[in-house]
């Protein structure tokens, strides 16, 4: 879902280690998640003579092309007062930001030349990018940061001198065990329950209704194929659910899903006959006391022209006439359900007007909220 891309910056004017740390945060809030940062290094200047850089590497999170990425950079740069100068060749510099790679793809554009052309030849940013312990390897000469650093012959010093803050430290997401995410249909909770088990190393378990024989007969004939509909939905989340939160994963701080055997109840009481939902609820009610609880149930709302909008985007055929009431009514099943659960257990979030695909300020927000909500 996300490109992993690995910045290096350096600094060596004014107060190099809070240049270091603007750039970091600008980063962060305009680029994408900053995953890892390694330590800062004092290094002597390369290429020209002027006083040491620090010098970091970053590893970043972003839905952003390669292209994009460096015009945000270029504005960062500016923004924290770099002045490229018009003279060819290398100078003192407030901060430098290069992006060393994109995934392990090649660019070789006039602008932009990744995996960067001379990064095999310094030790500057061969060391920082070789403690972030990545698993990327280098598309062109098929090494390792540690092998590239291991063959680098640049003789220059590199002394660890400090550490930047990490980002992602003030959340302890880890302290609980399976986390939720539920929304409308459009609501952007697939994406963003992607975008969280990435970021915090979690185990993700998806909902896999794409392959449901009922569901595009369904949006062409409600009331014949509603009931199997439901009972195919209910069978599927509850073996998932319970197969998956029943297995632990030794490497991953805790579980985030994209739904809740809830939503089973929700969708049917929409859908179904009232005969049909009476019989429906006795199945669902013996499978849901044997489910495990989420430890957090975060609902995403948005209103509904904002649902339509999203929906039509995506462009799911059987999706295109969804009528607005029926979004109404999901909604509605959605806040009958919430008001049920335990007040530190559910975190109902309105991103009706964020999009935190393409604002990482928005999914900071969102972010910001679900630490608040587990203090």
């Amino acid at each position: 879902m996300q490109h992993q891309i690995i910045l290096s910056l350096g600094s060596n004017q004014g107060n190099r280690i809070q240049n270091l740390e603007n750039a970091l945060l600008q980063i962060h809030q305009t680029i994408g998640t900053v995953i890892r940062v390694s330590p800062v290094y004092e290094t002597p200047s390369w290429g020209f003579d002027s006083d040491s850089f620090y010098n970091c590497s970053l590893l970043v999170h972003s839905h952003f092309s390669a292209i994009k990425i460096l015009q945000i950079v270029l504005s960062i740069e500016e923004k924290l007062g770099r002045i490229r100068s018009q003279q060819s060749g290398y100078s003192a510099r407030i901060i430098d930001i290069d992006i060393i790679a994109f995934n392990e793809e090649v660019y070789d554009l006039e602008e932009l030349q990744i995996p960067h052309p001379l990064m095999q030849q310094r030790k500057f940013v061969l060391q920082p990018c070789a403690d972030l312990q990545t698993d990327w390897i280098h598309p062109q000469l098929n090494m390792n940061f540690h092998e590239l650093l291991a063959l680098c012959k640049d003789p220059s010093s590199c002394t660890k001198t400090g550490v930047l803050s990490q980002p992602l430290d003030i959340y302890n997401f880890q302290s609980i065990n399976f986390l939720a995410i539920e929304g409308n249909i459009g609501a952007g909770k697939t994406t963003l329950a992607h975008k969280i088990a990435e970021d915090f190393n979690a185990k993700l378990i998806l909902e896999g209704f794409a392959d449901n024989p009922f569901l595009p007969k369904f949006y062409k004939d409600n009331a014949r194929y509603a009931f199997p509909l439901e009972m195919s939905f209910l069978a599927d989340r509850y073996s998932q659910l319970s197969d998956d939160l029943g297995q632990f994963e030794l490497f991953k701080e805790f579980i985030i899903s994209d739904y809740y055997i809830f939503k089973s109840l929700i969708f049917s009481k929409i859908t179904l006959e009232e005969d049909e939902y009476l019989l429906y609820k006795q199945v669902f009610d013996i499978m849901y006391k044997k489910t495990p609880k989420p430890d957090l149930y975060i609902y995403l709302y948005q209103n509904t022209d904002r649902l339509l909008e999203n929906i039509q985007k995506r462009g799911r055929s059987y999706e295109s006439d969804i009528p607005a009431t029926y979004l109404d009514q999901v909604n509605q099943g959605y806040f009958n359900y919430v008001k049920t659960l335990p007040e530190g257990k559910v975190l109902v979030i309105d991103i009706s007007d964020l999009d935190f695909v393409e604002n990482q300020k928005d999914y900071l927000v969102i972010l910001n909220a679900i630490q608040q909500k587990l203090k």
